[in-house]
């Protein structure tokens, strides 16, 4: 399913789409904090460490799948002890380069989350360098507004525009740039809502980065509900109740009153907790509106059912009776991001995190029909790349599974091209034997097909749009701005997660090529971003002294 607004303009910095791989890995790392005296100070937190704990150097990490927090931190030339946190991270490591001769045609489905980048923010925040599975670029890309080109109605939800650019990171390469934007539900044309708040309520909610943000925030969500909405409210924590039974939007003080009375205490009965939310939605189902749980989390679920899989299967089950659900992740230390991943993508919805009262407002405000309000179901892309004008690709990020959905940045060589990583195949010429037939273009660098669904429809639509070289820009600099800010962050994002492939674009380049893309940047989303990557190159410099 996708959804309108801000979270749908999706930047794919392309050229190719592989194939997916096997499910992720979940994995735990050790994420740390510093002394108390020592806030806010850099630390070296990437990397694998030795038999004592110790950080290795960043010449020395490499892309290793055991890299996370190391339990002691490095400030000024001194080795200091710091808690030992739980934050788990999906485990993902970076695609490797594969010949288009062999796979020149991808298809996946799309889905938004943004929750990479909140997390990326929060740990350089407070003075650190996020482990690299915290590093999930497609995310990164997808957190900021982007103003392409829209649909002009809802027939037609969707609209595609395609840029080829140079690599600003490489010179033998190209970015194939394809935007999708979805069509914009106003106020008055949305649906009803039936939405159930499923809030975490357990000792570790207390302080005021996790349960009291969640409430800031959900006061500000039932700001924007109409008479017409409904909503219900369960808490958890050593057990599960309902706080509040479903109540119209026309009462936004009850439900605001519930809110603000929520206190933290006990254990973590997140299962049972999902259990009676999607028993609510389900006796309140509305079959002209939409049906929603959203829960507002910081980490693991400790009583009743606890076994991911059989989460991911309750929760797959209940949306195919057209409940889904969306995750927003809270506080550092005890974090279950990889979780929270998993269950939002089983449940059809999206995943962010909330690290500020600004980020509740974009999250829970500004995006409300963008999370809520889906403009179309089964949405599913297939590229199709022409191995006469395309040698290979490289997934920029990482793919998430078979079937799941996914936000993707891909780059590419041309057929002879320099800096090849595969060998041409030995019994075949690419540029005679690969050469499109007759009666079809030979100048498409690839083929883009759009498939999706109306809401509540069972027919497949589709949109077509081919990709061609003579549309190929020279210069990277004649990109449009909002092209540009997207390479950027995905620039960025590999650059935190240590990817050998961008090799001497640097913090300084990025922080430069994105800073002349900004644009009007109404909310200053972007100018934080050029801060936060110059924050990121102050910490690198720290570490390695």
């Amino acid at each position: 399913m996708l959804y309108t607004g801000r979270l749908l303009s999706l930047a794919l910095v392309l050229l190719f789409f592989g194939s997916c791989t096997p499910e992720s890995k979940i994995r735990q790392t050790q994420s740390t904090a510093p002394p108390a005296d020592l806030k806010g100070q850099a630390e070296l937190h990437r990397g694998t460490t030795d038999g004592l704990g110790m950080a290795a150097p960043r010449a020395e990490r490499g892309l290793s799948a055991n890299q996370g927090y190391a339990p002691m931190s490095r400030v000024g030339g001194q080795i200091f002890p710091t808690y030992p946190g739980t934050d788990r991270f999906p485990d993902n490591e970076p695609n490797g380069v594969v010949s288009v001769a062999e796979h020149p045609v991808s298809t996946f489905s799309i889905d938004v989350d943004t929750a990479s980048y909140g997390l990326v923010r929060r740990i350089l925040t407070n003075g650190r360098l996020p482990v690299r599975d915290a590093v999930r670029v497609e995310e990164m890309v997808n957190y900021f507004p982007y103003n392409y080109p829209a649909p002009e109605n809802r027939a037609q939800p969707f609209r595609l525009t395609t840029t080829i650019m140079p690599s600003p990171w490489s010179a033998d390469k190209r970015l194939l740039h394809i935007a999708l934007r979805g069509y914009d539900i106003q106020r008055a044309e949305r649906p009803r809502a039936n939405v159930v708040l499923l809030i975490d309520t357990s000792g570790s909610m207390e302080p005021d980065d996790r349960l009291p943000l969640l409430q800031q925030g959900f006061r500000l969500f039932a700001q924007q509900l109409r008479d017409d909405d409904r909503v219900a409210i369960v808490t958890y924590a050593g057990e599960a109740r309902t706080a509040l039974e479903p109540t119209t939007g026309r009462d936004k003080h009850k439900i605001i009153e519930t809110i603000d009375g929520l206190r933290a205490a006990g254990s973590t009965a997140g299962g049972e907790g999902l259990q009676r939310a999607y028993g609510l939605a389900e006796r309140n189902f509305d079959k002209q509106g939409v049906n929603r749980v959203i829960l507002g989390t910081d980490g693991d679920f400790n009583v009743g059912i606890t076994d991911p899989k059989e989460l991911e299967r309750f929760i797959k089950d209940k949306r195919k009776s057209g409940i889904y659900l969306s995750i927003f992740g809270v506080g550092l230390g005890n974090l279950n991001d990889a979780l929270m991943q998993r269950l939002a993508q089983a449940g059809n919805g999206n995943a962010a995190y909330i690290d500020s009262l600004l980020e509740a407002r974009k999250t829970l405000s500004e995006e409300l029909a963008s999370t809520l309000f889906p403009i179309a179901d089964d949405v599913k892309i297939q590229i199709e790349f022409n191995p006469a004008k395309v040698a290979e690709y490289r997934l920029i990020g990482y793919d998430i599974g078979a079937g799941h959905t996914v936000t993707a940045i891909y780059e590419i060589t041309p057929v002879g091209a320099k800096g090849r990583s595969i060998e041409p195949l030995r019994y075949q010429t690419e540029r005679a034997a690969q050469t499109p037939p007759a009666n079809k273009p030979n100048d498409e660098v690839a083929f883009v097909k759009l498939r999706y669904k109306l809401p509540g429809q069972t027919a497949s639509r589709l949109i077509e749009q081919p990709v061609r070289a003579a549309d190929a820009l020279a210069q990277f600099d004649s990109a449009p701005m909002e092209q540009r800010f997207a390479v950027a962050v995905a620039a960025f994002g590999q650059w935190l997660r240590g990817e050998s492939a961008l090799e001497d674009f640097k913090p300084a380049k990025i922080a430069a090529l994105a800073n002349a893309a900004r644009g009007a940047d109404p909310e200053g989303y972007r100018a934080e971003f050029v801060r936060l990557v110059k924050m990121a190159e102050s910490l690198e410099k720290v570490a390695q002294n």
